[in-house]
């Protein structure tokens, strides 16, 4: 995948220790990791939330009860890819710390996962799917200097 013209919303939620977060997510660094998943232009809005909101979108939208890591809400694929990303910080910042794994390479790889399924990738539907999408997931944090993260 080639970088591409992004436009680029970052926003952030309240939440506790959401101040480490923003320190550690700069626009710069957090545009290119996304510009390495995209394979045309994009417009996308990444926000940050607590498990509350988090909590609130994945049941109002997945009819999941419970916070997740990040949630994509693919709008158009094509010309632009139009998307919002969601990521629960305390989740990220949990999942990092029991897969013992740099908050920030943790953080590139669910921007990258989310900039897939934007674009119509999945991994929930078939197994080959998800196997095409985890290599690439690879390849691309590969190429932005972070280890495999599966």
């Amino acid at each position: 995948m080639a970088a591409n013209r992004l436009e680029l919303s970052l926003q952030f939620g309240d939440f506790a220790g959401v101040q480490a977060h923003r320190a550690l997510l700069g626009r710069a660094k957090v545009a290119r990791w996304i510009e390495a998943a995209l394979a045309r232009p994009a417009e996308i809005a990444v926000r940050l939330v607590g498990e509350d909101e988090g909590r609130a979108l994945n049941r109002q939208y997945r009819s999941k009860d419970y916070a997740t890591n990040v949630l994509t809400f693919d709008y158009t694929r094509e010309p632009v890819v139009a998307a919002d990303l969601v990521l629960c910080g305390p989740v990220v910042e949990r999942e990092a710390r029991e897969q013992d794994k740099p908050l920030e390479a943790h953080y590139a790889h669910l921007l990258v996962h989310g900039a897939l399924h934007a674009q119509g990738y999945d991994h929930e539907t078939d197994d080959r799917d998800a196997l095409e999408m985890e290599a690439l997931e690879i390849l691309l944090l590969g190429m932005l200097g972070f280890p495999n993260p599966y």
